[in-house]
């Protein structure tokens, strides 16, 4: 396994791993539970956290439509983190005073914005980094077990240096095209045709089966431009 091969070649500078996190394209998200009881068993001292993806990205390479699993693990002193979930909320066990906080989310949750505000107040930057389960199947998460819906991930200490950034991975479906009409924010006509009509023929989707276009939508972002000058 690639991840034993990079311990053996840290060698003593390693400590023993406390804090894993794993991310899977959902593929294999129907075992997930026979996933996290294997973690679990390979490296029984170690606190795991994570979720689904339609894709994952390991070493610069992407992985979309096929089985495929990331691991990292950590060597974090114990007491600087902790593992949160709706059935272990933050900040109600032991002494620990989160700072800020890994956050995996389902999007299906209606009430998750307040959830976010919630979560934040309880840090003492107000600060959360994270993503939303993106899956064409079962929706989970990973935290000390499965679960589904609401939040769950890890919360840090001050003591923990944190760098984060903001990204989105996404690749291209259909042509390009021009917005010709709108109702403010809400696009109505592309290439002067019905918005509708375009995004469902790029997404090669009809109305007919509502639930697999409504799947379909909501795992598609929209990218702008500015027009080319001439």
């Amino acid at each position: 396994m690639q991840i034993d091969a990079q311990q053996r070649r840290s060698g003593a500078a390693a400590g023993e791993p406390s804090l894993g996190l794993v991310y899977f394209s959902d593929h294999y998200a129907p075992h997930a539970q026979a996933l996290y009881d294997a973690l679990h068993a390979r490296w029984p001292g170690v606190a795991w956290a994570g979720t689904v993806g339609i894709g994952v990205c390991a070493g610069g390479v992407e992985y979309f439509d096929e089985a495929a699993l990331v691991l990292m693990l950590a060597d974090l002193p114990t007491g600087r983190f902790r593992i949160f979930s709706g059935a272990r909320p933050i900040g109600l066990e032991g002494s620990l005073e989160p700072a800020t906080a890994l956050v995996h989310a389902d999007g299906r949750t209606h009430d998750l914005a307040e959830l976010l505000g919630d979560l934040s107040s309880r840090t003492t930057s107000g600060y959360l980094f994270g993503g939303v389960a993106a899956t064409r199947n079962r929706s989970c998460q990973i935290a000390e077990g499965v679960l589904e819906g609401g939040l769950s991930g890890v919360a840090f200490t001050r003591d923990v240096a944190i760098v984060s950034r903001v990204t989105q991975g996404c690749q291209p479906v259909g042509p390009r095209r021009r917005i010709s009409a709108c109702e403010r924010n809400v696009v109505t006509a592309l290439d002067g045709r019905p918005a509708l009509q375009c995004l469902l023929e790029d997404l090669q989707l009809t109305l007919d089966e509502p639930r697999q276009a409504l799947l379909a939508l909501r795992g598609t972002l929209v990218g702008l431009s500015l027009p080319r000058a001439p």
